[in-house]
């Protein structure tokens, strides 16, 4: 339009009119370009980046403890993690990840205040927490605004469940945990256990799991030893003097890493490390051992002969690199200590990065909206509205559960119940200052010593004959595999029932020393008792008056009744009786015997007549006799054979007669070869054997 002007007018004033209309039109274009990099940022975008679809910067969350024992190691493998992506031109090219953390020092309300406060950030993903019982919480929060929360240590197996579907665990689920120290106690034989854990959702869901898995292997928790979260040495020490009581010896230690030295360090001074315990810990354990540095051996003493369980990771390059580079600046990046958290963490950041870019690869959009459920009160200083819900977030799940690839701790790939796949542990005997490995666990397989990776390749396998670990050095220093019971120090003593007898007291009788009673049958059951190698505590109880002889149907009846929990003594054993109690083998006889006459009998040639009687015998012969007369009448005109002499006539008849007693008549006789049909088979002679067992006829 301008040069149309120009054209007409030819002159300086249309010259200044079309200069006057070009500079309006830059301004205008100006003021469009700003308005809409505002509208961009607004949504989450930035336009300088090299696609509209990419931000140059992208927010991601973590929240942990930074002063725990995982917190020491998962902070430095986060940072890193966030170096080596944004470093990386094959991952998000254009993008960089900027990181927020937030402490939540243990504490299920600061955690809810620092995840608010995160949330105003428009982050992509939370990462963390390390505590089961704040993720419980704050994962209504990411449920609310749509945003995935990556845990790599919470491992709650609740926390699986449809409530909190924007939950991704990125470490091992305890469930498997608990399956693989049920597979122990079976292996060694034990049937009762104890477990001693923190009273909170982590603590009682792993146990609740373990009550299934020992189920499955025909064995139980006898009894649930809970400590308070941040317990006090006195009431662990009341703890362990209550389950020092009890008859399992087989301890389970599922408590928080930051506390459970103290725990250890307790029941060493109740001289509950010694020969015949059993202490089995889950994954806190080795996560604290590891991070010792230096070794202290003052806590390796309380932890001889331990059985702990680690995540196995496989010792590839990638990990070494990793862990070289870890050592080698742990000192400028604050790091005290390295254990499997950290490999977690590390590959939580990469999951997040490579589950972005696939997400803005596929036209995804980082988008913000106000939810309409967040509405502020009057005079609240909460700033609500600042919260806003992550458009993408339901995608963006399901992206990263359907990422693949390997990690520093082994392949990250989810199954339909959002659990890593091949999940696998170590299991470790600790001893000397360190620890040993004595065998692998995994879900195909169960107790190995050959290394998951392996079996994960061969068909599944975990039939009892398949189980195997190396020798165990248990508490004491010993490698005997402790019984894992003993008799309770607060337990009753067995009740045995005596008859008080006034005959036959060589048997059993009343006594006036101790034990109360003497006898034979005394001192059998006493040798018995000898014999075992633990004590059977036990008292006898006289039953009876004294003056007559007791009823044994009654002590018999009292035992089955739960009154006595045995009896001793000369009771017979009777049909009636064994239908309500047991009993051993008999020790002596009763003396009671069955005098009965006693015939020869002689054999004779004719004893095979001694199934019929004579009139019997003489009825079958006349029918024989009857049925040659028949057959003769009906042969005699037609068959040669039944011709001649009457003599020779009377011989065939009693012939065929007797023939039938040995039932020689149904395997052959004797027929002319035109009457003889054996299936199309013709007799060789005029006169020919034929079979029955064949179809034949005789022709008139």
């Amino acid at each position: 339009m301008a040069m149309s002007l120009l054209n007409i007018s030819g002159g300086r004033a249309s010259m200044k009119r079309m200069l006057l209309l070009m500079l309006i039109a830059g301004i205008c274009v100006s003021i469009e370009v700003v308005f809409g990099q505002a509208a961009a940022k607004g949504n989450g975008t930035d336009v300088s980046s090299s696609s509209s679809s990419r931000p140059s910067v992208v927010n991601i969350g973590t929240l942990y403890t930074y002063d725990s024992v995982i917190g020491r190691a998962a902070g430095p493998a986060i940072a890193a993690a966030v170096d080596d992506v944004n470093s990386d031109p094959t991952i998000l090219p254009g993008t960089r990840l900027n990181l927020i953390s937030h402490n939540t020092n243990c504490s299920g309300f600061l955690a809810t205040v620092e995840v608010l406060q995160l949330m105003v950030n428009d982050v992509v993903a939370v990462i963390g927490p390390q505590s089961s019982g704040v993720a419980h919480i704050i994962s209504h929060v990411v449920n609310e605004l749509h945003v995935p929360l990556l845990s790599f240590a919470a491992t709650d197996p609740t926390l699986s469940a449809l409530q909190y579907p924007y939950f991704l665990r990125t470490t091992q689920n305890d469930y498997f945990q608990m399956y693989a120290i049920a597979d122990i106690v079976s292996y060694f034989g034990w049937r009762e256990v104890i477990p001693i854990f923190v009273d909170d959702d982590y603590g009682r869901s792993g146990i609740s799991i373990l009550g299934d898995a020992l189920a499955m292997k025909r064995a139980k928790i006898s009894y649930k030893a809970a400590l308070a979260p941040g317990a006090s040495k006195s009431q662990i020490s009341d703890l362990l003097l209550k389950v020092n009581q009890m008859e399992s010896r087989v301890y389970v230690v599922h408590v928080n890493p930051d506390s459970g030295l103290s725990l250890f360090s307790i029941a060493r001074g109740l001289h509950m490390t010694t020969r015949g315990y059993v202490w089995i810990a889950t994954d806190w354990l080795p996560s604290v051992v590891d991070a010792l540095e230096p070794v202290d051996t003052d806590t390796m003493n309380i932890l001889q002969g331990v059985i702990a369980l680690r995540h196995h990771t496989q010792d590839t390059d990638l990990k070494k690199k990793f862990m070289s580079k870890w050592s080698s600046h742990k000192n400028s990046v604050g790091a005290s200590g390295f254990n499997s958290y950290a490999l977690y963490a590390y590959d939580t950041v990469w999951l997040a990065a490579r589950a972005l870019d696939v997400f803005l690869n596929e036209g995804g959009n980082l988008s913000y909206s106000s939810d309409p459920k967040l509405h502020e009160t009057n005079g609240s200083a909460m700033n609500l509205s600042s919260m806003r819900v992550f458009d993408g977030g339901q995608e963006f799940l399901r992206t990263l559960l359907r990422m693949n690839f390997t990690g520093l701790s082994g392949q990250i790939q989810f199954d339909m119940d959002k659990n890593l796949v091949h999940p696998a542990y170590d299991v470790l005997n600790i001893g000397g200052t360190g620890s040993r490995r004595i065998g692998y666990w995994s879900d195909s397989s169960g107790l190995s010593t050959v290394t998951p990776e392996v079996l994960y390749t061969k068909p599944k396998n975990t039939s009892a004959s398949s189980q195997h670990l190396y020798s165990v050095i248990w508490p004491g220093e010993t490698s005997v595999v402790p019984r894992g019971w003993v008799f309770p120090e607060n337990g009753k003593p067995l009740r045995i029932a005596v008859p008080n007898r006034i005959s036959y007291v060589q048997f059993v009788s009343k006594d006036k020393n101790p034990p109360g009673v003497r006898g034979y049958c005394i001192d059998v059951f006493e040798a018995a008792i000898n014999l075992l190698q633990y004590p059977v505590p036990h008292i006898y109880i006289l039953h009876g008056d004294g003056k007559r002889n007791p009823v044994y149907n009654e002590i018999v009846q009292a035992v089955a009744e739960d009154r006595y929990d045995a009896a001793v003594g000369d009771v017979t054993i009777v049909t009636n009786r064994t239908k309500i109690v047991d009993f051993t083998q008999p020790f002596m006889e009763s003396g009671l015997v069955v005098v009965a006459p006693v015939k020869e009998v002689k054999s004779s040639p004719w004893a095979f007549l001694k199934p019929f009687t004579f009139q019997m015998w003489l009825v079958t012969g006349a029918f024989f006799l009857l049925v040659g007369a028949v057959v003769w009448i009906l042969e005699h005109r037609i068959n040669g054979e039944f011709r001649g002499s009457p003599r020779k006539q009377l011989m065939t008849i009693f012939w065929f007669s007797f023939s039938t007693m040995f039932f020689s008549h149904t395997a052959w006789t004797w027929c002319r070869r035109e009457h003889c049909e054996r299936l199309g088979t013709i007799c060789a002679d005029h006169l020919a054997i034929c079979s029955v067992d064949y179809q034949f006829k005789l022709h008139s």
